[in-house]
């Protein structure tokens, strides 16, 4: 396992980079190097210098500070959109692989009708009913990737329900769900795992495309998609101020990208890549 480690090279990039997107979430909440949220007139627009690592934007409030809190932001609807998704498509997934027939039908019928919803349509049709918000960005996203979860986990599924050794328990007795947990959802666990660092990714994305269409993170609260959107009215007078949030969402999803990468070889021993 050692050697296998040394030898990932995108498992251990992806890895850094995730632990400073969480690290830096968790600074903010001791530590800022300003403040996120105080306007200051006087300092609009100041370029990156000792006082402000990043400089400070149209309002006066520290570039780095709104950086950090941010990320906060995108961990909260990663974490939650992606655990509504893995929770509730992995039930149905199971459910779909041990029953099969009609259940089965129903389940990817209706998973293939959420797919007609996008997590930004879902978002808002949900604006548009409660309000924009975090909490209906955070719906909208998990409702999105259920269907993702349990299209993966009932295809993942009936492989190991096809194995000799499941064909033995059933042989013997067990029933379908002491089979499901014993033997189905152990073995299926690492492909979850890897998906669920790429939905995560993915959750990052959703959720600064809403915050900059105004339906996500809503002010005061920073958000590093409507840090872009308040930067595009101000591209020629304070071109750094689009470059800052975007490299975080960037860099964010390059990370877990790469750590689903690296995982997925990692716990695939049978996977063979080429460079």
């Amino acid at each position: 396992m050692s050697v296998r480690l040394s030898s990932h090279r995108n498992l251990w990039l992806g890895a850094v980079l995730t632990a400073l997107l969480i690290a830096a979430a968790l600074l903010s909440f001791v530590w800022t190097p300003g403040s996120a949220f105080e306007m200051d007139m006087n300092a609009a627009l100041q370029p990156p210098g000792g006082q402000h690592w990043l400089g400070t934007d149209a309002f006066g409030r520290d570039v780095a500070s709104q950086i950090l809190v941010g990320a906060r932001a995108s961990i909260a609807v990663g974490l939650i959109a992606v655990g509504i998704g893995l929770a509730a498509g992995l039930v149905l997934g199971l459910l779909a692989s041990a029953r099969r027939g009609w259940v089965e039908e129903i389940i990817m019928r209706l998973a293939d009708f959420t797919f007609a919803f996008p997590a930004l349509l879902s978002a808002i049709m949900l604006t548009a009913v409660f309000g924009p918000g975090m909490v209906n960005a955070i719906i909208a996203i998990g409702i999105f990737n259920i269907p993702t979860f349990a299209r993966i986990t009932r295809a993942s599924a009936n492989a190991i329900w096809a194995r000799d050794y499941v064909t033995a328990a059933r042989a013997c007795g067990k029933s379908r769900t002491a089979i499901t947990l014993q033997h189905v959802l152990p073995n299926i666990a690492s492909i979850l795992i890897v998906q669920a660092t790429i939905q995560f990714a993915l959750a990052i994305l959703a959720e600064a495309a809403l915050s900059y269409l105004g339906l996500g993170t809503q002010p005061p609260q920073p958000s590093w998609g409507r840090l872009l959107s308040e930067a595009q009215t101000l591209m020629f007078q304070a071109p750094l101020l689009a470059i800052w949030p975007g490299l975080a969402i960037a860099l964010s999803v390059l990370g877990l990208n790469l750590l689903g990468d690296g995982l997925r070889d990692l716990l695939d021993p049978r996977l063979t890549r080429t460079r």
